[in-house]
């Protein structure tokens, strides 16, 4: 089948994310989609590929609407299998290559996929239909016409996304076609993306960082480089230069790797036109040094996987803004208020809140935290905030890890700054302890680059905090806790205290 007899209708009337990788693929077919390891693959064959796979799919008894476990490595297939099954109305649940048996057993179970998708070799499940990604399978897809019928609808789902890891009750927003296109518009409005980039694909597609901004530039018919972890900054680095990447998204553990490297007077970078960063939070020191040391196109960006951007702090944005996570993204209406609900004065702390046409409904089989989380068409991702006069947000902690010491609300964001501000520090987390005297009070683990006693950084403390924010105690530790998205597991130091008679 030629791309021209896919029988894509007008822009107007796109309603399936894969509507743009199959106008692309009639616009600019010899195009390289994507680039991988072993070669490279154009817009026309990736589209045959898809429908090919998606017509596959529909053989083996896929139906529109099915939950089908995609849990692939951070390859081509991965790529192809998701654009497949979106093309025929399936959803994808994303699953971890690098997860133990159990946890993909229990993540199957738990949203009632019927189907998962594995690589060559893995055994099959019995909480769903497998289907291995082989030789066989490459085979069989070869040998079809194509001709799959899609499904185009903008309240299709599309993905349920994660936005909790696995541990305990795993969260998954069913996100639909409808929202992903919607996110189209902040990525190529607030964040620069355009058909001429090449993308590096850096950090594991089941995340939604690294899926939704590749599926985005295939989209918009771009070039997607494939360099899937692990690898060493130097080698990181080697790629970004060697593959005359110009966009790339990682994850801030990514970022601290490359500054680690040795100090040079220009820019790592000079040539890279966009370095994007989501996942957690930086401090002022932190994006300096990004900006002078690996390029001075650095876009922090404040995003969810239940309701895609927020707010992005671009290059141009001052200094004196740093601490801020940017003003608000392109199609995006966010709100910080207080505990009924409503707008707050700028200054004041309360609850982030936002909406839009990207923002999913509710939690998939979850209807308790639902209910919680999205509220008469607004979605709280559990951030306390404040926007300043200029429209810049500020986070001030997550409303569930707020301290309260005898009475006074602590943000351990202000507390963390002052210690990553030390040369010392190198990462910084503080919690709540358990006290029955106060209720709860300050415990923070840190992370030192150089030799430093926990008395020397509770004397720093005292030098720029209130005396009711100063520390119980500070932990030197050789690493903090980290989800596979690289975000702090604040839980797991908690659990490591004993509570405070």
């Amino acid at each position: 089948m030629t791309p021209a007899q896919y029988g894509i209708p007008s822009p107007s009337g796109w309603t399936n994310v894969v509507d743009g990788l199959f106008h692309n693929a009639r616009r600019r077919p010899h195009h390289a989609a994507i680039e991988h390891r072993h070669g490279t693959i154009s817009y026309a064959a990736l589209a045959d590929l898809v429908d090919r796979s998606a017509l596959e799919l529909q053989r083996r008894g896929l139906q529109p609407g099915d939950i089908v476990g995609l849990a692939l490595g951070d390859d081509v297939d991965h790529l192809v299998m998701h654009c497949a099954l979106a093309w025929m109305g399936a959803v994808t649940l994303p699953m971890d290559i690098r997860w133990t048996r159990e946890e993909k057993r229990r993540l199957l179970a738990h949203f009632g996929a019927r189907h998962v998708l594995l690589p060559p070799g893995e055994a099959a499940f019995v909480e769903a239909e497998s289907l291995s990604i082989d030789a066989g399978w490459h085979a069989a897809v070869g040998a079809n016409p194509g001709g799959c019928v899609p499904v185009r609808r903008r309240e299709q789902p599309l993905v349920l996304s994660l936005s909790s890891g696995t541990t305990g009750m795993p969260k998954g927003p069913m996100v639909t076609h409808g929202h992903i296109l919607s996110r189209l518009f902040i990525y190529t409005v607030s964040l620069t993306y355009n058909e001429n980039d090449r993308f590096l694909a850096a950090t594991p597609l089941y995340f939604g960082g690294g899926r939704n901004m590749s599926m985005a530039y295939l989209f918009m018919g771009a070039t997607v480089v494939l360099h899937p972890p692990p690898f060493t900054a130097e080698e990181l680095a080697e790629t970004i230069v060697t593959r005359r990447i110009s966009s790339v998204f990682l994850v801030p553990t990514l970022l601290r790797r490359l500054l680690e490297m040795p100090k040079r007077q220009v820019p790592l970078f000079p040539d890279l036109r966009l370095m994007v960063s989501s996942g957690s939070s930086l401090y002022p020191e932190e994006r300096r040094a990004l900006m002078r040391e690996l390029s001075p196109n650095f876009f922090n960006f404040y995003s969810s996987t239940e309701g895609g951007g927020i707010s992005v702090l671009r290059p141009e944005h001052p200094d004196s803004a740093s601490m801020s996570v940017g003003q608000i993204v392109f199609g995006a209406e966010v709100e910080v208020v207080d505990e009924h609900h409503q707008q707050v004065a700028p200054g004041v702390v309360g609850a982030v809140r936002y909406r839009g046409g990207s923002v999913a409904e509710s939690f998939y089989r979850n209807p308790q935290d639902s209910v919680a989380a999205f509220r008469d068409g607004w979605y709280y991702p559990g951030d306390l905030g404040r926007f300043d006069d200029a429209g810049f947000l500020y986070l001030t902690g997550r409303s569930k890890e707020m301290i309260i010491r005898g009475g006074i609300n602590i943000y351990p964001a202000e507390i963390e700054h002052a210690l990553i501000a030390h040369p010392a520090v190198a990462e910084a987390a503080v919690v709540g302890w358990p006290s029955r005297e106060r209720g709860e009070e300050i415990a923070a683990f840190v992370v030192c680059r150089k030799p430093i006693s926990p008395d020397g950084l509770l004397e720093a403390c005292r030098q720029v905090l209130a005396p009711y924010k100063i520390p119980r105690a500070i932990f030197i530790v050789d690493e903090l806790p980290k989800s596979s998205f690289g975000k702090i597991v604040k839980p797991r130091l908690v659990e490591r205290l004993q509570p405070i008679d």
